[in-house]
């Protein structure tokens, strides 16, 4: 129960990009890999809605994956770290963000499609059937947006003592400090908490 619980894919990031990092678990530790073979990728790809069914991944593109995830996860966290930002991990990106996503393209609405509303073109949008490869270009595309965006100053590392989970910080005020206020928040909370009891209940010093 331990070890698929520390396997479980996260998505408290707010964006793709910033989720697939997520993919390595304990980074302030040892890390623990969270894609350990292709059929992981493929179950990722479906969880975070690149896929309505797993596709089928290749060993090639599992180390694609990995490689692009490790390139974004430096690039984030380069900021809060002060270094510049390294070329090759830059060329990485870049690369991915060049490739051609999934085709998509207008058709009409059939028997299966959800009920259009009422006075709404019976219209959907179709899509081929997902790749890793095109799943990877959008990742890197939505990375490029919100890192070279307004929105590059707002990414966070999770302030828990043991996570290191990147997230978009979308409050209006921008003081967000924690991936999840449900896990990492009440957890760090509870421990001031009771540090702060054992502080008042310390005999005095003689």
């Amino acid at each position: 129960m331990q070890d698929a619980e520390q396997h479980a894919f996260r998505f408290l990031g707010g964006r793709p990009s910033l989720d697939l990092t997520a993919t390595v678990g304990e980074r302030w530790r040892d890390g623990i890999e969270r894609l350990r073979d292709p059929a992981d990728l493929g179950r990722w790809l479906l969880e975070a809605g690149f896929a309505a069914s797993p596709p089928t991944v290749t060993q090639q593109e599992l180390h694609d994956a990995r490689t692009l995830r490790e390139a974004l996860y430096r690039l984030c966290t380069v900021r809060g770290n002060g270094r510049p930002a390294g070329p090759g991990d830059i060329a990485v990106v870049n690369d991915w963000a060049s490739r051609p996503p999934s085709r998509v393209w207008l058709a009409p609405a059939i028997a299966d499609d959800p009920p259009r509303r009422a006075g709404v073109s019976c219209l959907v949008e179709r899509r081929e059937t997902a790749t890793a490869a095109a799943a990877l270009a959008e990742i890197a595309r939505d990375a490029v947006s919100l890192l070279g965006g307004p929105l590059a100053h707002r990414v966070r590392e999770c302030a828990g003592d043991e996570c290191a989970l990147l997230f978009l910080d979308a409050s209006r005020g921008g003081r967000r400090r924690w991936c999840s206020m449900d896990a990492c928040g009440a957890r760090t909370k509870v421990a001031a908490y009771r540090a702060r009891g054992r502080q008042r209940t310390a005999p005095a010093a003689a």
